[in-house]
Parts: structure tokens; C-alpha cells; sequence
């Protein structure tokens, strides 16, 4: 018998457990958030606003949605020792994200609570569904290469640590689990990604890796290495028993097709998973269904604000009960990491609600997350404005998209720039704004470091008028109609690029 049909034993009261979201899960929703409220009561932040009962109605009337920029002052007491400010007790480490409007990077708390019953939960569950999706797996008859950032001390706090959500589930991860996985933690750690990829290549070339986990893009530059040191055309001929990618973060469909030149074994597997600094929210439970199955059973409770209501003063919310298929929702959460009625951004469709099934649909506002950059557009417009001041430009119209990566791992950023006013040099514009999306992004920094994944932005000119002419082409010119200024998709940007009188070009090139 394999290793993997004893350890898969393990799993199968929580698989018949998780049959319940069919019928239960609005039940599950009611009793996570009465005990996440039992908590809050005991926190400054409950006495602040009268926290008293786990009653749904009193809960939303006494608690305020928040952005980060309402919880900031608080998490900043919290990450300097002060206790029981937004959950019980003293939190030590706090997952850096990209930033907000205000601030370069924004530090999520990350409890105990929430590593066990969100995080560590999460990774639980995938195995679960996977084993129960895939009974011939021989998952843990070899090793799981798994990907992670960094984390350094925070502030001069004692035992308190600040980095990626990654790190801080590695450095704490069950020690059992160091058994079986892949790199080991040394390397999984290291700060500076060109040689920690050159070190995770090196440790796992030679290993039975049965399993990767990770974001795509990062995943896809450490195989391209290992490709390179192995001499090897495809994966499986140096790991012949690999066999699925839990993969989160970002989209995949863009990469899908790289993993699959890559990958050419007609057992390989991928699961989608939707796990973030501030919660692990859903799992792809049905390899035929790119829905995520939402878990609601976690420390977390949800709530839905419909996002043709969003922008008002009044924004309707709805607890999970009150969602209804096809309509597109801002997410709020609600979790024992002391994130209370927190818009965290992302905006969200159900596709069933028996179980609860959803597809991610993008944020509640433009941005470019292809890489894990999560660039924003106020991390735009900063960047925009520091360029045009220093070179004397000026802008008419813009848009951003990805170039998705190449078989080299190699990708950009692509802007389309209509000048009212030319810069004094488009070259050194191009290089300003990268300089200044890196100082105000943190994430757009990392990945930015030594060019070894996000490659140096692109700028190409658009002519005179060219935005006006894509807007009057799809009935669009004047009234409210705006243009999309960033996407993770290049419908936008290829289409106004098609909109020049010579669609083979769509503007002049003016950077790489």
C-alpha cells in the first residue's frame, strides 16, 4: 500500500464533512460570525462600537464597513505590542500586501486563530477535495515543492515578524509537514528571488516532486530554471510522478497554456484556489467547474455589497444568505485576524448557491494583478504625474495591460500613451514611471527586482485622437463613457491599438 492511501485515511472525515455546504452552509455562515463576535466583544475595537450579540441585524448596524485606511491606525498599535486592540490578545506577525491609496504597502495581522482555523484550514481542504477528486494519487509518495516570500522582524517588537502571508505559513507550518516538502526552509525564506530560484531549482531537480504550489507567474520562472539546468524539454521527464499545480493569487488562464508546452503528461492536474493575506475564501472543488467553492465553515464571515450599489452613500449589504446568482458583488469579510466588515477589494459572481460557488471578476477598481504586482490606480496616476512633472509631458488619454510571459519567463507592463504634450524624452519618461510605480507599489517593486520576472515597462505612443476613434467605434464617444486605464486583460489596449489607420502597427513604439 502507498503512503498516500494510509495519510489519505486522514482526510476522509473532513470530505464527508464538507458534503454539508450543500444544504448547511448559511447555518455554518450564522455560528462563525456569533463566535468571531464573542471574541471581538473582548477588544477595544467591540467596546468601541457596542459589539453584543452574533445577531446579523445588530452586528451590521454597530459595525462600520472599513477600508484599510479605517483599521491603519489601529493595526499600526497592534503591530507596535499593543493587545487586545482588533482581536484578543497580543498579534506577532502581520503579512505585508501591496499598498492603498496612501501608503505603499499595508500590513494585514495574521493571529493564531486565523493561521488554524483560515489559512492552515485552506490547505487542508485542498488536499482533501483533491484526494477525494483523484482516488488513483500518489500525492505523498513524494515530495511538494512549495513557493514562498520573506519576513524580517517587525519594527523592534520582540518575536514579532512582518513579510509575505507565504512565509509567515512556512516558518510556522507544522514540522511534520517539512517531511515531504520542498525546498527546505532556508532557501524557501531568502529574501533575493534570483538566487533563492537558483537555489530552489538546485535543491529540487534531483527529488520526486509530486506536487508544486504557488503563484503562476513565480512558478513559472523556477521551472523555467530547472528546465535550463536540466537540459530536459518537458517536466515530467524530470519529475516523471508530478501531478497537479495548486495554484492561486492570479489569474492562470493566461498561463495555462506555457504549463501545458511545459507539462505535456496527460495526468497532470490543476486546482485553483483563492487565498489572499487576508483569508483563504475558496477552492476549486470540481476539476470540470472553474467555480470556487466558498468556504464557509472558516473563521471568516462574508458579505456581499451588489456593485451597482457600491459608489452610493447608502451601499446595499447583504450577509451570504441574500446573494443571488449572475450579480456582481464587492466581498466583505469579517475574521479572526480582527479584520471587521473589511472591503478587501475583490469583487465576485455566484454561479450556484447550492453550494455556494463563485468565479472571481476583478476589483472594485482598476488595477493589474497578472503577476502578483497588484498595481493600482492611484500607484498609476502617481507614477503618470511624477514622469509628465519631470519631463515636461503632458496626457491626453492612457491605458495598461500585461505582456504575459514568454517562454523565458519574461514579461512587462505595456502602456498606451496619448501626449498632448511630448515628454523631452520618451525613454527616460518610460524609465521614471517604472522608477516611481516601484517606489509607491511594493509588490510592483519585488517584482520588479533584477528584471528576473516583471521586465522594465513599455511605452508606445498612440497618435492624435486614437482613444476617440476606439470610443466612437464601440458608440462610446462623450457622456460618461471612460477608458479602462489598467486590465489584466489586452482586449482593451489591442483594440485601440487596432483603432490606428494602420492596424498592423496600432502606434509607434517607443520603449522596450
Amino acid at each position: 500500500m502507498s503512503l498516500t492511501n494510509i495519510v489519505g485515511k486522514l482526510f476522509l472525515p473532513r470530505q464527508k464533512d464538507l458534503k454539508r455546504y450543500v444544504n448547511e452552509s448559511v447555518s455554518m455562515q450564522q455560528k462563525v460570525l456569533k463566535r468571531l463576535v464573542e471574541h471581538g466583544r473582548q477588544t477595544e475595537y467591540g467596546r468601541r462600537f457596542g459589539m453584543q450579540t452574533g445577531n446579523y441585524d445588530d452586528f451590521a448596524r454597530r459595525i462600520p464597513l472599513n477600508t484599510y485606511e479605517e483599521l491603519k491606525g489601529d493595526i499600526d498599535r497592534m503591530r507596535h505590542g499593543e493587545a487586545n486592540v482588533l482581536w484578543p490578545g497580543r498579534v506577532r506577525w502581520f503579512a505585508k500586501s501591496s499598498g492603498t491609496t496612501n501608503d505603499k504597502s499595508k500590513f494585514i495581522p495574521i493571529t493564531k486563530a486565523g493561521l488554524d482555523h483560515i489559512h492552515y484550514a485552506g490547505g487542508m481542504d485542498v488536499v482533501a477535495l483533491y484526494l477525494r477528486n483523484t482516488p488513483e494519487s500518489c500525492l505523498f509518495d513524494g515530495r511538494s515543492l512549495i513557493l514562498g516570500g520573506s519576513h524580517s522582524p517587525n519594527y523592534n517588537v520582540a518575536d514579532s515578524l512582518v513579510g509575505d502571508l507565504s512565509s509567515i505559513l512556512i516558518e510556522h507550518i507544522n514540522p511534520l509537514a517539512n517531511l515531504v516538502r520542498v525546498p527546505k526552509k532556508k532557501t524557501a525564506l531568502l529574501s533575493d528571488f534570483e538566487l533563492k530560484r537558483d537555489r530552489i531549482a538546485r535543491e529540487c531537480l534531483h527529488k520526486n516532486v509530486t506536487n508544486i504550489s504557488g503563484v503562476p507567474s513565480w512558478m513559472l520562472s523556477v521551472l523555467v530554471r530547472i528546465m535550463e539546468l536540466s537540459g530536459k524539454k518537458h517536466l515530467e521527464e524530470v519529475w516523471p510522478n508530478l501531478e497537479v499545480f495548486f495554484h492561486g493569487g492570479i489569474a492562470f488562464t493566461p498561463y495555462r497554456s506555457q504549463y501545458e508546452q511545459l507539462i505535456t503528461s496527460p495526468k497532470m492536474h490543476y486546482m485553483e484556489t483563492y487565498n489572499a493575506s487576508e483569508g483563504f475564501f475558496g477552492i476549486q472543488s470540481d476539476p470540470q467547474d472553474k467555480s470556487l467553492l466558498l468556504m464557509s465553515d472558516y473563521d471568516v464571515f462574508y458579505e456581499f455589497i451588489p456593485m451597482d450599489t457600491f459608489d452610493s452613500e447608502h451601499p446595499t449589504v447583504v450577509p451570504l444568505e441574500g446573494v443571488q446568482k449572475g450579480v456582481n458583488y464587492a466581498m466583505v469579510i469579517t475574521t479572526s485576524c480582527g479584520l471587521w466588515r473589511y472591503v478587501i477589494g475583490d469583487t465576485v459572481r455566484f454561479t450556484s448557491t447550492n453550494p455556494y460557488k463563485f468565479v472571481i471578476t476583478g476589483r472594485t477598481k482598476y488595477f493589474i494583478n497578472a503577476f502578483g504586482e497588484e498595481l493600482i490606480m492611484d500607484n498609476a496616476e502617481q507614477g503618470l504625474a511624477y514622469a509628465c512633472h519631470a519631463t515636461g509631458a503632458e496626457i491626453s488619454d492612457y491605458t495598461a495591460a500585461p505582456v504575459y510571459m514568454d517562454s523565458r519567463a519574461k514579461c512587462r507592463h505595456q502602456w498606451l500613451i496619448e501626449f498632448a504634450k511630448e515628454p523631452d524624452s520618451i525613454e527616460r519618461f518610460a524609465a521614471l514611471l517604472d522608477k516611481r510605480l516601484q517606489e509607491v507599489n511594493s509588490d510592483y517593486e519585488a517584482k520588479r527586482f533584477h528584471d528576473i520576472t516583471l521586465q522594465p515597462l513599455e511605452v508606445i505612443k498612440a497618435r492624435p485622437g486614437q482613444f476617440n476613434d476606439w470610443l466612437k467605434a464601440k458608440g462610446k464617444l462623450g457622456g460618461q463613457h471612460k477608458i479602462p486605464r489598467l486590465s489584466n486583460s489586452r482586449k482593451v489596449i489591442e483594440e485601440v491599438m487596432e483603432a490606428s489607420p494602420d492596424p498592423s502597427k496600432g502606434g509607434e513604439r517607443l520603449s522596450d
